[in-house]
């Protein structure tokens, strides 16, 4: 968060994006850790991001003083009313915890390793990052692996900034791709997790059905809100399109969900972890509806205001569009022999190829030149994602 209270509309939207973005964080870990501290997080926040919000409804008002100004202040709060809508869903995940509804223990292993992972780590003493800031580290570009929060004997620090110094005993809870976990594991002086054994692949049971459902919405939910920022900064349409396909996707997965609880409720041992499902999906799906209604925006051309695309860049994830040239590194290449995510710290969220668009491309995606790449995560990996996609230049030759 903001070390000095924000003033303008521009820095309130962009506050009140990045605290709405680090509840949903921390939603998610208070639920696979059954955390109830982290939880309690989450609803601190939303009061923080209310407040945000509010002071913003108010300068708006303040600032139109004719109806074009009342107009375009129109679509600034029609985006601030989503990104209060993104929070409130963050809320009502993290009172799956502290209701005590939860969800089935069985599924909590796989649920943290979706996409995305989260997990945590003890900072062991002599490690490379004891003494060291953030910004030093620069672990989502060392690493691919974003900071969650940093836990010192038993206080809590909520979305570290860069100039958080890293100390010998800290807990970090972290999130990002599986490629970065003993990565960042190295960094903190801990021994690398081992391999998992290999097992014979079983029949897909209910339970595992249920499991693919959530970590499915979890992650196309994420994905949705970065296409959302994206077509927002861009105004591009197709992202906006690719948001309502998500959208209508999602709904199909709750219903199928809800159907699953339905016919799982009669063998369950304990009711309270079904509702606890229903909740997760019940959320999740009104984060898709917040994206959605904001690419509503762009779908009808509206032209929005330049303080949506200013606070979007001012935010802590930044939106980034690339595109592939010939002769650079990443053509003929699969993200994941590139280690896109751990090189460069920025999540692809799609890649138009032609007319065509591929949301979410999974890590044996090849590129191609002429693909363009829209990424996001910290601004330090703009330069890593150019370096890839950037042909080489040649000096020219002497005389």
């Amino acid at each position: 968060m903001a070390d000095e209270p924000p003033r303008t509309v521009k820095d309130l939207l962009a506050e009140a994006k990045d605290t709405s973005e680090v509840m949903v964080d921390l939603a998610y870990a208070a639920l696979f850790f059954n955390d109830e501290d982290l939880a309690e997080e989450v609803d601190r926040l939303e009061e923080v991001m209310d407040g945000y919000l509010q002071h913003l409804r108010r300068i708006s008002m303040l600032a139109a003083r004719s109806p074009e100004d009342a107009e375009a202040m129109g679509g600034v709060l029609h985006i601030a009313g989503a990104i209060e809508q993104i929070g409130d869903a963050a809320a009502d995940i993290a009172r799956i915890v502290t209701a005590s509804l939860g969800i089935p223990e069985a599924i909590r292993p796989d649920l943290r390793h979706a996409d995305e992972i989260a997990g945590r780590v003890k900072v062991r003493e002599g490690a490379d990052c004891v003494g060291r800031s953030l910004r030093e580290l620069m672990l989502p570009t060392e690493t691919g692996m974003w900071l969650i929060a940093v836990r010192r004997g038993d206080e809590w620090e909520y979305d570290p900034g860069p100039d958080t110094v890293v100390n010998e005993g800290d807990v970090l809870l972290y999130q990002g791709p599986e490629d970065g976990v003993n990565l960042i594991r190295a960094k903190a002086g801990a021994p690398p997790l081992p391999e998992p054994p290999e097992a014979d692949a079983a029949p897909l049971n209910e339970l595992d059905r249920a499991v693919d459902i959530l970590v499915e919405m979890k992650n196309s939910a994420e994905v949705a809100v970065g296409l959302a920022y994206s077509s927002l900064l861009f105004a591009e349409p197709a992202l906006a399109a690719e948001v309502t396909t998500l959208e209508g996707r999602s709904d199909q997965l709750q219903d199928e969900l809800e159907s699953w609880v339905l016919r799982a409720a009669p063998e369950a041992r304990n009711s309270d972890e079904l509702r606890g499902l229903i909740r997760l999906a019940y959320a999740s799906e009104r984060i898709f509806d917040a994206a959605r209604s904001m690419t509503s925006l762009v779908e009808a051309g509206e032209e929005l205001h330049p303080v949506v695309a200013d606070a979007i860049h001012a935010s802590e994830e930044v939106s980034v569009e690339s595109v592939v040239e010939e002769g650079s590194p990443a053509v003929g290449r699969s993200l994941k022999e590139l280690s896109f995510e751990t090189e460069t710290g920025m999540l692809v969220l799609a890649v138009q190829r032609g007319r065509r668009w591929i949301y979410r491309p999974r890590a044996r995606f090849q590129l191609e030149s002429g693909d363009r790449v829209i990424s996001i995560g910290p601004e330090d990996g703009i330069a890593e994602i150019e370096a890839l996609v950037r042909a080489p230049t040649t000096a020219p030759a002497a005389r």
